[in-house]
């Protein structure tokens, strides 16, 4: 029976559950017969401890870079330094690793690094929400895709970075032994396996809402993408102030109510634009944008690229 490798890159101040995330999953999968796989934890140079959330940990890992050089796949954990350069001698890893054909995978703000090393360009990607506007600015030759929460182009792998790479490591999983050892793995993780970004991202969505007690509200918004919606507006039908509701959005789902609204209407107008042939000032009208040229400012701040290039790209008769 071989065994598949997987490296996970710490970086310093990575959070400390996207190091252990991964021995979960793959040590929970390998109890399945024809399944095993060897979890390392590798050391980046400058490496001294996790980051937040939660406190700092002194972390000792058997390997250093020398891990990667021949995993199967490499898994890389956020980056807190993600504008400072990379540690000497990752990026030189990471590109070996690739060009002996392992896959790479990251998780949140670990997709910085694999675009400092020049892997990602002309290639679709994701990282947190919170950063994906700075990853379009200074990598722009990365398709970025603003609401997948794992996207594959290619032997890469990027993740939003929810629940610390679990998502990324079932889906890792399922391509090589199936949806039904993953479901089993999910379910043995209390974790729902979800069949493709789009469901992740709503199943986020809906427990978010629910544990704030927004879902009516969240329906309500989402059945009125095309309406000028006000936030006294969205107060109002939440039952409660401007400054409450703000305040419960944010606390739930990181993001203002408008801010929601944009996301929602980015997103469904990305599934018109790869489901439909309507032009793109329909598409603009029918998610509420005040303007074609509007739908573009706002799509290309997300996901730096435009709507026709996201069409030609994602259209299945493109």
């Amino acid at each position: 029976m071989s065994v598949t490798a997987v490296a996970v890159l710490a970086l310093d101040g990575a959070p400390g559950h996207h190091l252990t995330t991964p021995g979960l999953v793959f040590g929970a999968a390998s109890r399945h017969e024809g399944v095993a796989y060897e979890v390392r934890l590798c050391a980046a140079p400058g490496f001294r401890a996790t980051g937040g959330p939660g406190p700092p940990l002194a972390v000792r890992a058997p390997y250093g870079l020398e891990g990667l050089a021949d995993a199967d796949v490499v898994l890389v954990t956020a980056y807190e330094d993600r504008r400072a350069g990379l540690p000497e001698g990752v990026a030189a890893a990471l590109r070996a690793a690739a060009d002996r054909g392992g896959r790479i995978a990251a998780v949140g703000t670990g997709t910085f690094v694999l675009a400092a090393a020049g892997l990602l360009d002309g290639r679709r990607a994701t990282t947190g929400w919170r950063y994906v506007e700075e990853l379009a600015e200074l990598y722009p030759r990365i398709d970025v895709d603003a609401t997948g929460t794992v996207v594959e182009d290619g032997p890469f792998r990027t993740a939003a970075g929810v629940f610390g790479g679990m998502d990324i490591c079932l889906h890792l999983l399922a391509r090589d032994h199936g949806r039904r050892v993953a479901g089993e793995t999910s379910r043995e993780l209390i974790t729902p396996l979800h069949g493709d970004a789009d469901s992740v991202q709503e199943a986020i969505d809906r427990e978010v809402a629910e544990s704030a007690g927004l879902e009516p509200t969240l329906r309500w918004m989402r059945a009125r993408l095309h309406l000028p919606l006000t936030l006294p507006e969205i107060a109002a039908h939440a039952n409660t102030s401007v400054s409450s509701v703000t305040r419960r959005f944010r606390a739930h789902t990181g993001l203002s109510p408008l801010q929601y609204l944009l996301r929602a209407r980015l997103h469904e107008a990305m599934r018109l634009l790869r489901e439909t042939d309507a032009p793109v000032e329909h598409v603009a009208a029918a998610t509420g944008f005040s303007s074609p040229a509007a739908l573009r400012h706002h799509f290309r701040a997300l996901t730096g690229t435009t709507p026709r290039d996201y069409r030609r790209a994602h259209h299945p008769s493109a």
